[in-house]
């Protein structure tokens, strides 16, 4: 994960602590849960398959205003 080691990972929760406060972490965690399944809600809404375009009824190449070769 990112060449993190265990050491490296432990100071950062430390800091993180120091920042923040016990009592704030749950909330920040919360705000990312809910950020990330925003996200992927998102990115599956994205995937669906387009709507194919409406077909037009209009003149084709032989009709008014087609000119001959």
């Amino acid at each position: 994960m990112f060449g993190l080691r265990a050491q490296e990972l432990l100071v950062i929760l430390v800091i993180v602590l120091v920042l923040f406060g016990p009592s704030k972490i749950p909330q920040m965690m919360k705000g990312l849960g809910k950020g990330i399944r925003d996200f992927k809600k998102g990115m599956q809404e994205d995937e669906e398959p387009p709507k194919p375009a409406p077909q037009d009824a209009g003149p084709g190449p032989s009709g008014p205003g087609a000119k001959a070769p």
